[in-house]
């Protein structure tokens, strides 16, 4: 999946090429982007994209991907690019309880980035996971619970290409959905996953 950017051309040159090549980026079929309208307080210049995971009609995650560049550069960025996700992805009860989510879900995000080759510096974010239990007329449905993950990081040179990779595959990540090596098809299966210990 692909999505065509736009890159107005008040963008500074180097950041408007960053951001066309980003449509030449090739994600799983999974997912599927699309443009959203950029902040714009944030930073001087700004795109944005949501994204979902889907499988089989059934849709598994779904987030927000922004790229801010402020050519005077934040000392906070320790750069002039910014990209700053969110995501949220529906989980079992029992997964939601265990106490390694926190830290496994921020382990998605690294490996994530370390395997699309994402160099970047000045990592943050938050893993956060909510329960709902319903009442009275909507007793009959199940308890749900989610995890929410919203991280930023600062990349390392011009080609951003490999942070939406890194972006997207932690979005399949999190929806469930094991890792697809070129050329392999992987077969449906269920939704219920189990946190695994790094070691």
């Amino acid at each position: 999946m692909t999505v065509q950017l736009s890159a107005p051309a008040g963008f500074p040159a180097g950041f408007r090429r960053a951001v066309t090549a980003l449509s030449t980026v090739e994600l799983r079929p999974e997912v599927t982007l699309n443009e959203l309208p950029a902040p714009q307080r944030l930073a001087p210049y700004a795109v944005a994209l949501s994204a979902t995971v889907s499988r089989a009609g059934e849709e598994l995650a779904d987030g927000r991907l922004v790229v801010l560049h402020d050519p005077d550069g934040q000392s906070v960025w320790e750069g002039d690019t910014r990209c700053v996700a969110y995501l949220q992805a529906p989980i079992d009860i029992e997964i939601a309880s265990d106490p390694m989510l926190p830290s496994v879900g921020w382990s998605w995000l690294l490996d994530a980035l370390t395997l699309a080759g994402a160099e970047h510096r000045a990592a943050g974010g938050t893993v956060t996971r909510t329960t709902s239990e319903r009442f009275g007329a909507l007793s009959d449905h199940p308890a749900a619970a989610d995890v929410e993950i919203r991280a930023s990081w600062s990349p390392v040179g011009s080609d951003l290409g490999p942070h939406l990779v890194a972006f997207g595959e932690l979005l399949c990540t999190a929806a469930g959905l094991p890792p697809t090596p070129p050329g392999v098809v992987v077969m449906p299966s269920g939704r219920r996953r189990t946190v695994a210990t790094r070691s």
